[in-house]
C-alpha cells in the first residue's frame, strides 16, 4: 500500500527557485514520508542540490510552499527549522578537528541542553553529558576512538562523527548532502550500515550520486532533470523508466 500525502513529515508544493530568469527548480511537488530513506538524484545540473537547499531553508523559494510536520516553514531561517528538528549535513565534514571525538559530541549535547555557548560552566556540570555522548559514539561505531582528536580519524569515521553530533540534537528528520562523496568501498559500507540503523526511528533525505548506495538503502527515489521531477518511486521503478535511463542512469550502467 502506498503512503498518502497526509503521511508526509516533509512536503513541498509548487517549489520553484529562479536565478536571474533561469529556473533551477520548477514547480516541484514532493512528499517525504515518516521513517523512510528518500533519495534525490539526477544528472549534473538537475536541480537536486538547489532543491535540497530549499528544503533545509538555505535558500528561500521564488514560489511554492514547504511544510514540516504540518507547519509552514517556507519563510523560516535555517537555524529555526533546525531547532524544529529538520537537521542537515554538508558535503564537507563539519567537525572540530582539534577536539576529541568525545568533546565534539559533548559540544552538540551542550546545545541540546541549552549550554551551547556556556563553556565557562564547571567541568563537573559538563561531564554530566559524557554518558550520553559515549552512547552516541558507540552507536556510530566510534567507541575505540572516543579520546582521539577528530583530525586523526579517517574520512569515513569523520562522517560517522558528524552523524553522531547530528544525532545529539535528536532530530526526527536528517538530511544528508552526498554522504558517500570521496569515500572508499570500506567507508561506504560502514556509513551505509550506519544510515540504515539510524533510519529505524528517523526519516532520512539524501542527495547521492552513488546509485549502488541508492539502490541498497532507499525506500523512495525522486529523479530530477532540468529542475523538474522526471520520475518517482522505488529504485526498481525509476531505474526501469526509459526517460531516467536516457537522462541519467544509462550513462552509469551501460
Amino acid at each position: 500500500m502506498s503512503a498518502s500525502p497526509s503521511d508526509a513529515i516533509l512536503s513541498a508544493r509548487g517549489l520553484t527557485m529562479e536565478f536571474y530568469g533561469f529556473k533551477a527548480v520548477n514547480n516541484v511537488d514532493l512528499d517525504v514520508h515518516r521513517n523512510t530513506i528518500h533519495a534525490l538524484i539526477g544528472p549534473n545540473g538537475a536541480g537536486k542540490t538547489t532543491c535540497f537547499n530549499l528544503l533545509t531553508k538555505f535558500l528561500t523559494p521564488t514560489a511554492g510552499t514547504i511544510h514540516f510536520m504540518g507547519r509552514d516553514i517556507t519563510r523560516m531561517k535555517p537555524a529555526d527549522v533546525a531547532r524544529l528538528g529538520l537537521v542537515r549535513s554538508f558535503q564537507i565534514s563539519a567537525v572540530f578537528p582539534h577536539l576529541t571525538v568525545l568533546d565534539n559530541v559533548r559540544v552538540a549535547l551542550q546545545r541540546k541542553a541549552h549550554l551551547g555557548t556556556q563553556f565557562w560552566r564547571s567541568n563537573k556540570l559538563l561531564h554530566r553529558l559524557d554518558e550520553r555522548a559515549r552512547e552516541l559514539i558507540e552507536s556510530v561505531g566510534l567507541g575505540p576512538y572516543a579520546d582521539l582528536d577528530a583530525a586523526d580519524l579517517s574520512y569515513g569515521r569523520k562522517r560517522a562523527l558528524e552523524i553522531a553530533t547530528t544525532l545529539a540534537l535528536d532530530p526526527p528528520v536528517l538530511l544528508f548532502d552526498e554522504p558517500m562523496a570521496g569515500m572508499g568501498v570500506e567507508d561506504i559500507g560502514r556509513v551505509s550500515d550506519l544510515i540504515r540503523a539510524i533510519a529505524r526511528d528517523r526519516t532520512i533525505v539524501m542527495v547521492e550520486h552513488n546509485l549502488n548506495v541508492v539502490a541498497d538503502l532507499c525506500d523512495r527515489v525522486t529523479v530530477l532533470a532540468r529542475g523538474e521531477i522526471l520520475s518517482e518511486g522505488d529504485y526498481a521503478t525509476v531505474s526501469s523508466d526509459p526517460r531516467v535511463r536516457e537522462a541519467y542512469m544509462g550513462s552509469e550502467h551501460d
